[in-house]
């Protein structure tokens, strides 16, 4: 086990890029030419049966409700808490940020808007918000919102849309509310105070073998760990080293091959389990990009080839410490 440095990494060129994905215009003529009325081609293609997979994307769930959103809006909202989280804020401010972000961009990292706004949250270079390069970073959007956010007095029992027009100072000060209940959800989850509530259904792509990295690493899990390192600070790693490992894991691991990370969390106590789960999340949220194939926490499993059934009970080996072999005290990663 190491611990990872503070340094602020950004993620490696060499992550998984987004996949061209098939036209489905071609698809839908084909189905109707062949008599496939609108209404049942459309619920052929929502729920995924007939000859289509199940659509892309990701979904929370709290108190009740359910939130969808694609793979590009997950992957903007987990380094929007992510960062809430390497700051030490409360959920609260990360679902002023997520609603924020909802109005402003539906969660999209824009290079585009009103005049010269840009980013996730349309903050404006000419308003001091940073330069164009630095809005659209989504860590350093989301640090600069939260930077605004912190200073505003009693922002915690603040009405939401209150809170954020604190920041923005937007024209449309009442919007932000619209989106409270969905950023309520996300937070929920992606901050870890929902257990293995937050899922995502990708189409993996094989890949050949990666060679290992000086670390023990492939480039692929290497970059698994810069993206941490990008968003993290402190996390205590494990399960690599420097020409690869040798022993310590089940037979046919991951680990043995350069593909896998462990992230420890310990002791085993509820604030190191919500922790575990809002990385556990990220992780979720990100796994299409960073070529993600496995996760595994608290004793629950969530597997890229598997990914429509969301997170599921782990069948753990025989034998040793329960709360290792069920991955209680970390959060395991593995890559393609």
């Amino acid at each position: 086990m190491s611990a990872l440095s503070p340094e602020r990494l950004r993620p490696e060129p060499t992550t998984t890029p987004r996949r061209k994905r098939r036209p489905i215009r071609a698809i839908v003529g084909l189905l109707l030419v062949g008599g496939v009325g609108a209404g049942v081609l459309f619920a052929m293609i929502s729920s995924g049966a007939g000859p289509f997979p199940d659509p892309e994307g990701c979904e929370a769930q709290a108190s009740g409700r359910k939130v969808w959103v694609d793979l590009e809006q997950a992957e903007n909202a987990a380094i929007i808490a992510g960062e809430a989280i390497r700051r030490g804020l409360p959920a609260r401010a990360v679902t002023i940020a997520l609603a924020t972000a909802y109005q402003e961009s539906k969660i999209r990292n824009l290079d585009y808007g009103d005049r010269d706004s840009l980013g996730l949250f349309q903050q404006r270079p000419s308003q001091g918000w940073g330069t164009k390069q630095q809005v659209r970073d989504p860590h350093y959007a989301s640090g600069r919102f939260y930077d605004d956010l912190v200073e505003v007095d009693g922002y915690e029992t603040m009405e939401i849309t209150k809170a954020a027009q604190e920041v923005q100072r937007s024209a449309y000060a009442d919007a932000y509310a619209g989106h409270e209940q969905d950023a309520r959800v996300l937070a929920s989850a992606l901050t870890g105070y929902s257990r293995s509530a937050f899922t995502c259904t990708i189409r993996p792509v094989d890949d050949d073998a990666q060679r290992l990295r000086p670390n023990g690493l492939t480039s692929r899990a290497n970059g698994v760990r810069r993206d941490l390192a990008a968003t993290f600070d402190g996390l205590q790693l494990g399960g690599f080293a420097p020409g690869g490992v040798r022993n310590g894991h089940s037979a046919g691991s991951a680990h043995y091959d350069g593909r896998a990370i462990d992230i420890f969390f310990r002791p085993v106590n509820p604030d190191n389990s919500r922790r575990g789960w809002a990385l556990a999340h990220y992780l979720v949220a990100r796994a299409d990009r960073l070529g993600i194939a496995t996760v595994i926490f608290d004793d629950r499993i969530w597997t890229a080839r598997r990914s429509s059934q969301g997170w599921r009970e782990y069948d753990e080996p025989s034998g040793g410490d329960p709360q290792i072999l069920q991955h209680r005290d970390h959060v395991h990663v593995d890559v393609r």
